[in-house]
């Protein structure tokens, strides 16, 4: 088995469904950042569809993936943030699913059974207001976005201070 050092970061979903871009401009964002060096240069970014199977093979040899999705819950709060972590090979789920129809809670699943989940798996799903054809965030989701990034960056701090720590 080889060594998991890398860290993906992973956005979710299809940026020509408004809010469902969501973990796309994240991603976008967090680019920008890393081009200036201000991110871990071992870190990948990634936009995915939420296809299980590209989502697997995203994240499976990475120390820490964490994954910025748009979701749906009932009743909506639109740019809510739900911060969720592996546990045990399960994600604990809040009252929200996935936007898409095969969602995360099934590329968990499947990575599990496969022994292809990352070391540790960080998810970060955005209430969603409108999923409608189209570009552009709708205002709730768009003032989501720099808390996200921010709260990715310190995932990613977080992650990186861990890996010095254990090195003495």
């Amino acid at each position: 088995m080889s060594t998991r050092t890398h860290i993906a970061v992973i956005g979710v979903g299809n940026e020509f469904r408004r809010d469902d871009g969501v973990g796309w401009a994240v991603v976008e964002l967090l680019r920008k950042r890393a081009e200036a060096g201000a991110l871990p240069p071992d870190t990948v970014f990634a936009t995915c569809d939420g296809d299980p199977g590209r989502l697997i093979a995203l994240w499976e040899s990475a120390a820490l993936a964490v994954v910025v999705d748009a979701a749906h819950a009932h009743p909506a709060t639109p740019g809510r943030i739900h911060r969720l972590e592996l546990d045990s090979g399960h994600l604990d789920r809040p009252g929200t699913t996935s936007s898409h129809g095969l969602g995360l809670g099934e590329a968990v699943e499947l990575a599990r059974v496969l022994g292809l989940l990352p070391n540790r798996l960080v998810v970060y799903a955005v209430e969603g207001a409108d999923g409608s054809f189209g570009t552009g965030l709708s205002p709730a989701v768009a003032a989501s976005v720099d808390p996200l990034v921010s709260a990715v960056e310190d995932e990613l701090a977080r992650h990186q201070d861990e890996l010095a720590g254990g090195r003495s």
